[in-house]
């Protein structure tokens, strides 16, 4: 049985969603949530992230942890240095841990989950909730990502 961490990587916002993958093959959903860094300052962002993640860590003890690869469009490099540092503490909190960080395109995820690598966003969260049978869509859209994030290695087959 595996546990996996599943994160949407975010300086304000961090989704995250933990699946159970037990023997029978059945994805069970442990936990889902968001990690919210409330300070103004740059470094106390990034250490609410990482508390926040270390936090999930040590209440789910995964065996992986499942990321979604940064992505940012060419005219605004200062968003993707940001989401660098946030991207950077979650790895920090798992490699701590001696949990293995796997990376997934977004582009990767919509495609398995979806058919479409360019999904808007409510589709993703409608795809998700069928997926795993929730009562409704998963709030705010960064759970429904990081729930995504995790499915995608669970049915890439990488279970440690």
């Amino acid at each position: 049985m595996a546990v996996i961490l599943g994160i949407d990587p975010g300086l304000n916002i961090t989704g995250y969603g933990v699946i159970e993958t037990p023997i029978d093959g059945k994805v069970r959903l442990l936990e889902a949530g968001v990690v919210r860094s409330r300070s103004d300052e740059l470094a106390g962002k990034i250490r609410e992230v990482y508390d926040g993640v270390r936090e999930i860590i040590s209440t789910f003890s995964p065996t992986v942890v499942a990321i979604e690869e940064l992505y940012s469009h060419y005219d605004r490099p200062r968003t993707a240095i940001l989401m660098g540092h946030a991207r950077g503490a979650i790895c920090l909190a798992a490699v701590q841990s001696d949990i293995p960080v796997f990376p997934y395109a977004a582009t990767k995820i919509k495609k398995l989950l979806t058919g479409s690598g360019h999904a808007p966003k409510d589709q993703m969260q409608r795809a998700i909730q069928l997926e795993l049978q929730l009562p409704r869509i998963p709030e705010p859209p960064d759970v429904a990502d990081a729930l995504a994030v995790a499915l995608c290695h669970f049915y890439h087959g990488k279970i440690r």
